[in-house]
């Protein structure tokens, strides 16, 4: 599936929103990615048209399951990266931002090894 790097910000962004608040508007992503209104409003139009979301008249924001499907993955990603990283000994800011950058363009593959590798160091056995 063929998404731009900043619709999987927006819709990790989305993912991330709703589990801490349980409830998203494009308001909450402007404030999270710190980006404009307009830009985040073109950006939910876009994702709209694409069937990645849906806004209901109050303009809280449901992701449709091609939607859902990336943004799990991006986050999944995002999260995992962040507390290896962390884990490496980088501190928690430069791991989030660093993650960030990692999570789009690692292949399948290298993410597999290294969830691998983290999962023997939080195993019981490891």
């Amino acid at each position: 599936m063929n998404i731009y790097e900043s619709a999987e910000d927006y819709l990790e962004a989305i993912l991330a929103l709703r589990e801490q608040r349980g409830t998203v508007r494009s308001i909450d992503v402007v404030h999270r990615l710190e980006l404009s209104k307009p830009s985040v409003s073109v950006a939910m139009k876009r994702l709209r048209e694409n069937g990645y979301i849906e806004m209901d008249a109050d303009g809280f924001i449901t992701l449709l399951p091609p939607g859902e499907t990336i943004a799990q993955r991006i986050y999944t990603r995002h999260k995992l990266l962040t507390q290896f990283l962390i884990r490496l000994g980088v501190s928690e800011e430069v791991a989030a931002a660093d993650a960030c950058k990692i999570e789009h363009d690692l292949s399948d593959e290298t993410f597999e090894k290294i969830r691998a590798h983290a999962m023997k160091y939080t195993s019981p056995e490891g």
